[in-house]
């Protein structure tokens, strides 16, 4: 066993146990609390890869921002949950994500104006910064509305997770074993069509080990753990792309063994979204 695959391991072991205690047992408002600090350490990672290749973003307004979109999906998720409301509540405005962007759009045109750093780096720096709340924070955010689904909401995240760790472990060991055709050589060279239909038969077997202790049927179960392990890899991938062309290895080095948070969680950014829409659509609405 490689130092990194040691490293890799140790890492899991220590970080898996606290994750999974504190979505089994944890309230939705600490989940929505770590899921905003994991979100601006990645989003900062991200501003990082960035400047690399000399785009520099507007960092603490963003960062703020993405802490407002978190916020705003708490807000929802308990407004989701309440059956009878009182008549102040439902006169009141509800506070929507369309708001928080348009505070946002807001806050970073009067910076852009009010800045004095050079014009010509406005335009990056409004892209680069709406790029990470867009491709990151946004759709990570779904991680709070899949917790704070009544008392479904810790089993459907820690579902959520397990396709993913479980994906991205088999995919890692297949991939290293037996892999032989590459799946995107120029984008992320060690993966291949092997290690990606592991991760997908990987997340099968999460749905069907899930499947014998949740409310939810069978077939929903499997159609999400399917959807769950496309977008995460595809989400794997689109990080990497962002990786190479800013010729970087790795987002960061704050986790021994997986390099930064954005590569961490590259995967579940898009497949928690895949998860809790499939879910609210289709699962919810007929229950």
């Amino acid at each position: 066993m490689s130092s990194g695959t040691g490293k890799r391991i140790l890492t899991a072991a220590i970080l898996i146990p606290i994750v999974v205690v504190a979505i089994w047992f944890g309230p939705t408002w600490l989940i929505a609390i770590a899921t905003a600090a994991v979100a601006v350490l990645a989003l900062w990672e991200f501003f990082s890869v960035a400047e690399h290749q000399g785009f520099y973003a507007y960092r603490l307004w963003t960062s703020l921002a993405a802490v407002g979109i978190v916020g705003q999906q708490f807000y929802a998720s308990r407004m989701a949950s309440v059956v009878n409301l009182g008549d102040i509540l439902i006169r009141a405005p509800r506070i929507n994500l369309e708001m928080v962007l348009f505070a946002f759009v807001l806050g970073i045109a009067a910076i852009s104006i009010g800045t004095s750093r050079p014009m010509n780096e406005a335009l990056p720096a409004i892209s680069v910064s709406a790029a990470g709340l867009l491709f990151i924070v946004l759709p990570f955010s779904a991680v709070v509305r899949l917790h704070g689904v009544d008392t479904l909401g810790p089993m459907l995240l820690l579902f959520t997770l397990v396709i993913v760790w479980v994906g991205d472990s088999v995919a890692y060991f297949v991939g290293r074993g037996i892999g032989r055709w590459k799946l995107a050589p120029e984008v992320s060279p060690n993966k291949t069509w092997e290690g990606a239909i592991a991760n997908f038969l990987g997340a099968l077997l999460v749905a069907a080990i899930f499947g014998y202790w949740s409310r939810i049927p069978p077939v929903h179960m499997l159609i999400m753990a399917g959807l769950g392990s496309i977008a995460g890899q595809v989400g794997d991938l689109f990080e990497s792309a962002w990786k190479r062309s800013a010729s970087v290895k790795d987002s960061g080095s704050i986790l021994p063994g997986h390099g930064g948070m954005l590569d961490r969680i590259d995967a579940l950014i898009l497949a928690a979204p895949a998860v809790w829409y499939y879910f609210e659509w289709i699962v919810w609405k007929r229950n």
